[in-house]
């Protein structure tokens, strides 16, 4: 052990003269330990908040969206062979996106209508099972079939809005209707409820409604066009080189929007928040810090003819301010690891017991979501460290000037 810090240790350890030094320097590590555990919980739950909105997000929107800048996108089927080829893509498929509204005999309500290729299942939504639009398909495509209802699903949000229940039939009102002696008038075909579906998310499910691809180009009239391409990655973190893929495997006129984009706004906020909300909390560590550093100043106003000793006896005056910088790391690195231990345990209490209920009427979770990152703990404890290390440059300054004739003399 060298002698720097033996002498750490030993104003550390030892029972000060004046207990009221002693008190401060608990409350620090208590401080640090406090700011450090609140840190490490509340970083965790928004991190947790954020994997849960972004997992029920991509459970409805796609990875990417294949548009077309200018004119019908017609040769849709040529573009999805050609993306046939990239490994990275799970499901490519055909969609129309308009908006309508949804009447029954009592209510009604505006809705989002997207046509889906129901033949590839959940193509591009990862949380609506399409393929029960296959069967109202296949009734329709039979012999002796053809009064057959074609098939919608609907948001639980939205089915509740209209009262309805699955069997049931709505009338779908589309802007895309028809010329008549007495103007325009809007398209209304009649649908069967084939299946409800629950997203977690009031905008998607009191909204969004899907019907069969084929049946939406019938009510728009798009016979041979789509809306775009939705595409789903099996890793949704590879939408940069896919979308290099596909702009090198296709030479016309497309546009590319990814995830990251089409919720720029939502994610953007998110973490403005999670930064917002270390920097607040990294006050309670700045708080204790400034208990560091007044408790070393006052141990160098106690000790100032023990440093004049050390002085005279050789010591030098780096060696000086590093046994004061030496014991204030001490009381961070315990302050940390205390806090560190206490903010890892209770995130997995939070994370196992579910403790804390939130009410599902208002938010779209019950619990709590935790997700601890070891890159999160170990920057929380990184910067408590350099807090507390700033902390400790003025009082070892200060222990290091100290003139040892001065000080002996006037004791």
């Amino acid at each position: 052990m060298s002698f720097v810090t033996f002498v750490s240790g030993r104003y550390l350890r030892t029972r000060q003269k004046r207990a009221f030094i002693s008190l401060i320097t608990v409350l620090s590590i208590a401080g640090v330990s406090v700011g450090v555990m609140a840190l490490i919980v509340v970083i965790a739950v928004m991190a947790g908040f954020e994997n849960d909105l972004k997992s029920r997000i991509m459970g409805i929107r796609p990875h990417l969206v294949l548009t077309k800048k200018q004119g019908d996108f017609s040769d849709y089927q040529q573009v999805l062979a050609k993306m046939k080829p990239i490994g990275e893509i799970e499901t490519a498929s055909a969609f129309i996106t308009t908006q309508v509204v949804l009447r029954t005999t009592t209510r009604a309500a505006g809705a989002v209508l997207k046509g889906v290729d129901a033949v590839q299942g959940k193509s591009g939504i990862a949380s609506v099972d399409t393929s029960r639009l296959l069967t109202y398909a296949d009734a329709k495509a039979a012999p002796g079939g053809n009064d057959q209802l074609p098939g919608i699903i609907l948001g639980k949000e939205l089915a509740a809005s209209l009262g309805v229940i699955r069997g049931d039939t709505v009338y779908m009102i589309s802007p895309r209707g028809m010329l008549s002696p007495v103007g325009h008038i809007p398209a209304m075909i009649k649908f069967e409820v084939a299946d409800l579906f629950e997203s977690g998310m009031y905008e998607f499910d009191g909204t969004l409604a899907f019907v069969d691809l084929n049946q939406a180009q019938k009510i728009l009239r798009m016979p041979d066009s789509v809306s775009g391409i939705e595409i789903r990655l099996q890793d949704m973190d590879q939408v940069k080189a896919v979308t290099n893929d596909i702009e090198q495997a296709l030479a016309g006129d497309y546009a590319i929007e990814n995830w990251k984009q089409m919720n720029r706004n939502l994610f953007s906020a998110l973490r403005l928040e999670k930064t917002v909300m270390f920097i607040i909390l990294a006050l309670i560590v700045l708080v204790a810090a400034f208990n560091i550093a007044g408790s070393l100043v006052m141990m160098v106003m106690e000790k100032r003819k023990d440093i004049a000793i050390l002085k005279a006896m050789g010591a030098t005056a780096r060696s000086i301010g590093r046994i004061f910088v030496i014991k204030g790391l001490m009381i961070g690195l315990v302050g940390t690891v205390l806090g560190t231990s206490a903010g890892l345990v209770l995130c997995s209490l939070l994370k196992r017991y579910s403790f804390i209920h939130l009410p599902a009427d208002v938010y779209y979770i019950n619990t709590l979501p935790v997700n601890m990152k070891i890159s999160d703990v170990l920057l929380i404890a990184l910067c408590a460290l350099v807090i507390c290390f700033a902390a400790t440059l003025y009082p070892a300054r200060q222990a290091a000037g100290i003139d040892p004739v001065e000080a002996i003399r006037h004791g």
